[in-house]
């Protein structure tokens, strides 16, 4: 059971009631964070295996990504935040499309943070769609042989193309698993872990997951300068 899920059940409440709360959260993480200086925040809003759940719940958590867009796009747009999608959201119904373009088009210029929402997204069929992508397009352009820069353009082609990888990946609920999540840009993110519950998120839990990955040495697979024998 995912944290929403579990949050609703200790209070005797549906799970619809944590996924209500969840959206709270989510709000919460983007003001706090703006205020803590962190410039992208990457929220998991719907894997691509999200699909499985019971429909019920999946045309209450639609119902919820449509308040979502509505009653949210004008105050991340007035606190000067930029809201970018990534998935396929070619699954979705065509008004929640629409609203997601109106509003990557309304905060596209803002640049006080970076809000990603992941929709309809699983980091295989991102990896598998760039490397699709560059096969068919490598009948027509020159590939680098360098794989540095092959590496580079491969990333290009993904859909996180032009954000940073993330330098931390916060876990909360107590999971410790990626979850398709953002497979290739995770590769060198550093890993926090937390037993609180999604919806229970706040800036304390981030501030502590912050603290503990300022504390880490970050090496990248090479050997701190300072410890070489």
């Amino acid at each position: 059971m995912d944290g929403n899920g579990r949050w609703a059940k200790k209070r005797g409440l549906p799970r619809t009631a944590g996924h209500k709360q969840g959206t709270e959260a989510a709000r919460r993480v983007v003001n706090d964070a703006a205020e803590l200086g962190v410039e992208y925040v990457t929220l998991f809003g719907f894997s691509s295996e999200n699909w499985k759940r019971p429909e019920d719940e999946i045309k209450e958590l639609m119902k919820l990504l449509r308040y979502y867009l509505r009653s949210e796009t004008a105050e991340l747009h007035k606190s000067g935040a930029r809201l970018r999608v990534i998935g396929d959201r070619s699954a979705f119904d065509v008004d929640i499309i629409k609203l997601i373009e109106n509003a990557e088009e309304l905060t596209k210029d803002n640049t006080n943070i970076t809000l990603i929402i992941a929709l309809n997204y699983g980091g295989r069929h991102d990896i598998m769609c760039a490397a699709m992508r560059l096969a068919k397009a490598s009948d027509s352009m020159d590939m680098p042989s360098d794989p540095a820069a092959m590496e580079e353009v491969f990333s290009a082609n993904l859909m996180t193309a032009g954000i940073p990888d993330p330098d931390l990946l916060i876990r909360t609920s107590g999971e410790q698993r990626i979850s398709n999540f953002l497979l290739w840009q995770c590769a060198y993110a550093e890993f926090v872990f937390t037993q609180t519950l999604w919806p229970d998120f706040g800036k304390t839990d981030l501030e502590e997951a912050i603290g503990e990955y300022q504390g880490r040495e970050r090496r990248f697979g090479a050997i701190n300068a300072s410890k070489k024998a």
